[in-house]
């Protein structure tokens, strides 16, 4: 059984940090993982992918530079570690795993085929 728990998001000022947690139980059956994120009435945007050996693999360019993917094998989990934080980051933030093929990991549009149920991140 395939479980994904977001945890860590929260409303923060703009300039702040936070730092997202996803424990997933199928970790070391996943080629990678990864955040998405959704605002209301906008589409869903792929954020970061991470090998789950640790190498990053994307980042969105409205994250680069501030958004840093990060995992812990041992603890089965993923981190979204979220600087200088804007007004427009604010969404709902869902961690994601990819266990079909590793092919997929180097596809943003393709990347994820589990999900969690989502962290709400509000900048003001």
């Amino acid at each position: 059984h395939v479980q994904l728990v977001e945890s860590g998001g929260g409303s923060v000022q703009a300039g702040g940090s936070l730092r997202l947690s996803c424990i997933v139980s199928t970790y070391t059956a996943s080629y990678c993982l990864g955040w998405f994120r959704q605002a209301p009435g906008k589409e869903r945007e792929l954020v970061a992918i991470i090998r789950s050996d640790g190498d990053s693999l994307y980042y969105a360019e409205s994250v680069k530079g501030r958004f840093r993917i990060s995992q812990d094998m041992a603890k089965k989990t993923v981190y979204l570690q979220m600087d200088s934080l804007k007004p427009e980051d604010t969404a709902t933030y869902y961690c994601a795993a990819e266990l079909r093929a590793v092919g997929f990991c180097y596809i943003p549009e393709k990347f994820g085929n589990y999900w969690g149920q989502g962290t709400q991140v509000t900048v003001s």
